[in-house]
């Protein structure tokens, strides 16, 4: 489970990192669920590189969330990516 879950943030973090502005500002939090099946990363950013993630009408962030959900299931682990800015997590 480690070892996916540290390939998984590697990918996101390199796929993230040329399409944003401020990368030094870019968190990823990772959360497993006791039974191990179930990991939720959450992509940290600053409200204009949320956009430039997320792409039009989603499509990079769709594209971003299919290959990692794709990762885990080779390992029977569901994978959910959450994009989100630094102001919506101190709400």
């Amino acid at each position: 489970m480690q070892q996916l879950t540290e390939s998984i943030g590697k990918y996101l973090l390199a796929v993230i990192s040329p399409l944003i502005r401020h990368p030094e500002k870019a968190e990823l939090r990772v959360a497993a669920s006791p039974e191990g099946d179930v990991v939720r990363f959450r992509l940290v950013l600053e409200q204009p590189d949320v956009a430039r993630v997320i792409g039009r009408n989603g499509m990079t962030a769709s594209a971003i969330r299919a290959l990692a959900k794709a990762a885990g299931e080779k390992r029977g682990v569901k994978v959910i990516v959450h994009i989100i800015s630094h102001e919506e997590v101190e709400v």
